[in-house]
């Protein structure tokens, strides 16, 4: 049973009116959990042929579905990076925009990684996203869930929004700003969000959500989207943020969503002392009114003529030798353009887009680390070249050696000897050195099954 503030039951009654009780009646029910096809790894036409985590599909996410599993980490699915569990309503924001496969897009508040790796999936091979958390331990966990689901051409950086605007000014063509909110939407989910929840806070909340527009401004191209999102419902973090901006900004101006997100969500609100004529165009997912929890949504669109693009990549440093041998060995196909060093790592990594060292916390697709006359391969490369291995180990989803593997134990193969990704119904689910008929395990320790 959740027991609301009263003072924020009072705020929540002047904006829903009539359908305040049917709000709270329905924070007293389960919370809704969905999950997404990875794309990047296997078509959603194929996973539809194997999908036991839930059939209802999510009318506004084309890969999306509503989870109907327990204890779905465990599967090999969701270690192979085939799926990614998230909240439905939370991933409403990245379908409010059509997105061009070529664009480069920044996510400024990213972590876990859920609407990183449904934008992500948008984007074709050209395509470059960085995305970006400021406390390192959630950076690390946004980087392993890029990882997991074997996503190419991804920058991890870990820097506050104004460090970040000076680094990639006027780079990106679309930029999610999921801010960090007083969290009312998410209530139902997270009980200490009640009980931190305080209008001190999200007045805070508000002007924090400020200052991380004004910096997305100066990353974004002439003619670009911001998506300002937060998973909350107060006016002042939302329509009244959204309202001040334009002001502010009269090269901007709001935009309807798609269609889709638009039928499963409610209109902005119109408050005393707007000025934006289309308030209405934001989004308002409510509990109450479709599948999820809480979640506000806006497109503002750059309306400046867009500059054309010249290239200012510096050539980046090729590695030596014992990476291309090691990848002629293990692949039997990569782009030698793509091969790069990265903070005195051999990385996969588009050329055409500018990443000094130092700057990122992870830069594309890590092959491993050098040793002496030899290269150690890292998970990453596994996850996300596995499809281009020479040697394969197809394991079944429901067999004893998949389990043995993901407990960390060697497993038997007739495959030749060298460097081999493990997979699950063709996607990569992490790699092992085969010797003499013996596989030798190398899935991370972290992530590892305990008990089978």
């Amino acid at each position: 049973m959740i027991d609301l503030p009263k003072e924020y039951e009072e705020r929540m009654l002047s904006l829903l009116g009539k359908d305040f009780e049917a709000y709270k009646s329905e924070l007293q029910k389960d919370s809704v959990k969905g999950f997404r096809i990875n794309t990047e790894k296997i078509s959603a036409e194929d996973f539809e042929k194997i999908n036991i985590f839930g059939n209802e599909k999510i009318p506004y996410v084309h890969n999306g579905y509503y989870l109907d599993y327990e204890k779905v980490g465990n599967h090999p699915f969701h270690h192979a990076g085939m799926i990614y569990v998230q909240e439905p309503a939370a991933m409403a924001p990245a379908e409010c925009v059509e997105i061009n496969e070529d664009w480069k897009i920044l996510d400024m508040c990213a972590a876990p990684g859920g609407k990183s790796t449904q934008l992500r999936n948008k984007l074709g091979k050209n395509g470059v996203l960085v995305s970006n958390e400021i406390i390192p331990s959630r950076c690390k966990i946004l980087t392993g869930n890029i990882e997991r689901l074997g996503l190419t051409n991804v920058v991890t950086t870990c820097m506050d929004t104004e460090k970040l605007s000076k680094t990639f000014p006027k780079t990106f063509d679309l930029i999610m700003v999921d801010a960090p909110c007083s969290g009312e939407g998410m209530f139902r989910k997270e009980a200490v969000a009640v009980s931190e929840w305080s209008k001190e806070n999200v007045l805070m909340c508000a002007e924090r959500q400020e200052k991380i527009l004004e910096n997305a401004v100066k990353c974004l191209k002439d003619g670009g989207f911001i998506i300002y999102s937060t998973c909350t419902f107060s006016l002042e973090e939302n329509e009244m943020v959204v309202d001040a901006f334009l002001q502010k900004h009269p090269e901007f101006k709001i935009m309807k969503t798609t269609e889709e997100v638009e039928r499963a969500t409610e209109s902005g609100i119109i408050f005393d002392g707007c000025q934006t004529n289309d308030i209405h165009f934001a989004r308002r997912f409510y509990p109450h009114k479709s599948k999820g929890e809480g979640q506000f949504m806006a497109v503002l669109k750059n309306t400046n003529e867009p500059l054309p693009q010249y290239s200012s990549c510096q050539k980046p440093k090729t590695p030596d030798k014992t990476v291309t041998e090691f990848l002629n060995d293990t692949l039997t196909e990569y782009d030698i353009e793509n091969v790069r060093m990265y903070n005195n790592n051999p990385v996969y990594f588009t050329p055409d887009f500018q990443v000094k060292d130092g700057v990122a916390f992870c830069c594309g697709i890590t092959i491993g680390e050098i040793k002496k006359n030899y290269i150690l391969p890292h998970h990453q490369f596994f996850m996300g070249m596995g499809k281009y291995f020479k040697r394969k180990i197809e394991l079944s989803s429901d067999s004893e050696e998949i389990m043995r593997y993901l407990h960390g134990e060697e497993i038997k193969t007739n495959i030749s000897n060298g460097w081999a990704v493990v997979t699950v119904n063709g996607c990569a689910i992490g790699g092992a050195k085969v010797v003499s008929g013996i596989a030798k395990n190398h899935y991370p320790k972290g992530l590892r099954i305990k008990n089978i």
